[in-house]
């Protein structure tokens, strides 16, 4: 038999809640499909609820067995310079989780307690990975597109204020969000001219796309403001492009947990169009076509991911792969 420290679970990392915000970001885009293509809609929304919420108990009951039997391993998390920053991945799946079961009809107010609790862990969590680069933590080579979920991740909140209330927690947290947002850019286009990014990161380039696309949607929540959104849809739209133009270059890559970092923020695109396309900003066969895309690209990675546990691919150790100095051409 095998040791006990053998165990797949001993992997499970908190980047597993990526699961439950895709499909929950990919619910809220079909609940603003109910415009479009009506009762329909709502019932894909609610299927996404389903497979949201279950992902979210197996991989939050997985997760505290985790703690219990291999607390050292989720201290390593939390350590890692790269892999401390999916901490804030539970907040932000509560978050989408909560807004998008409120959408659906469960009553706000027993739910309003868990968004609020949810939202301040998020804060905390990016005041905490902040105050680790004052500290002199912060290494080039620990800067990825992952740094955007905890530092750029407050513009989830701005999500649930249609049904939860609170406007000015909105607009606060939208612009902790917002100012964050082109900081990490900035240091994250530095880092790759410094060092390579290793190739099974790749998909994680995708992330780039949410920032613009959900400030976008809190600009419709909370400004009602049509047109700052769709500038909003123009920056997602562009970085939507330069992260296809590396299509190629992912077909190459064997399954991992990065792909999952395509999810989110391909809903969150979708939803943005489809709620642009309401005001004519953008055209109903688009925000379609991306909705369509969106869905496809959930559908393939949860059964990937059920392939790979099944073979055993995926809960395993992390390969170390070096980030190596881009060294400059001799003149």
């Amino acid at each position: 038999m095998g040791s006990v420290q053998e165990s797949p679970l001993r992997h499970l990392g908190p980047q597993w809640f990526a699961v439950v915000m895709g499909w929950s970001g990919l619910g809220l885009a079909w609940v603003r499909a109910q415009a479009v293509f009506g009762l329909s809609a709502r019932w894909v929304a609610v299927a996404c609820a389903c497979l949201a919420g279950a992902s979210f108990v197996l991989v939050l009951v997985a997760s505290l067995i985790r703690t219990l039997r291999f607390r050292e391993a989720l201290l390593e998390d939390l350590r890692h310079p790269v892999r401390h920053a999916f901490a804030a991945a539970f907040p932000v799946s509560v978050l989408l989780l909560v807004s998008l079961m409120a959408a659906l009809g469960v009553p706000p107010a027993a739910l309003k307690p868990i968004w609020l609790l949810a939202g301040a862990l998020q804060l905390w969590v990016t005041l905490w990975v902040m105050a680790r680069w004052l500290k002199g933590e912060l290494k080039w080579a620990a800067i990825t597109p992952v740094v955007f979920i905890p530092v750029v991740g407050n513009v989830v909140v701005p999500l649930g204020v249609p049904v939860f209330g609170h406007e000015g927690l909105g607009w606060f947290y939208l612009g902790v969000g917002a100012f964050c947002w082109p900081v990490v850019l900035a240091l994250l286009f530095v880092r790759i001219a410094q060092l390579e990014m290793p190739a099974r990161l790749a998909p994680t380039w995708f992330i780039t796309i949410a920032p613009p696309a959900v400030v976008g949607l809190g600009c419709l929540n909370l400004a009602q403001s049509a047109t700052m959104a769709l500038a909003a849809f123009g920056i997602a739209t562009f970085f939507f492009a330069l992260c296809l133009s590396s299509a190629r270059e992912l077909r190459k890559l064997s399954f991992g947990m990065p792909f999952w970092a395509m999810s989110f923020p391909l809903a969150a695109f979708s939803s943005l169009a489809m709620g642009l396309a309401d005001s004519g900003g953008v055209p109903t066969m688009l925000a379609a076509v991306l909705l369509a895309l969106a869905s496809v690209i959930l559908v393939g990675l949860s059964l990937a991911t059920i392939k790979g546990l099944r073979s055993g691919t995926l809960l395993i150790a992390e390969p170390v792969a070096p980030s190596i100095p881009v060294v400059p051409a001799a003149r």
